[in-house]
């Protein structure tokens, strides 16, 4: 092995390493946000009724 290619090689992996560290930022933050919006979605649902029949069963009769 050449030492121009051990310089090139420690660049590319130098380079990999950091491609790698912002991916993984990245992915951080977009499931950081996708929490956010799951927990948001689930504090707007309306409360349970007092009565957990209420709401449960459809008449069909006339």
């Amino acid at each position: 092995m050449d030492v121009s290619q051990i310089a090139s090689v420690a660049t590319s992996l130098a380079s990999a390493q950091t491609s790698d560290q912002v991916n993984v930022l990245m992915l951080k933050k977009a499931l950081n946000t996708q929490a956010a919006a799951a927990i948001g979605v689930l504090q707007s649902l309306p409360p349970l009724p007092a009565n957990p029949n209420i709401g449960r069963n459809v008449n069909t009769t006339a």
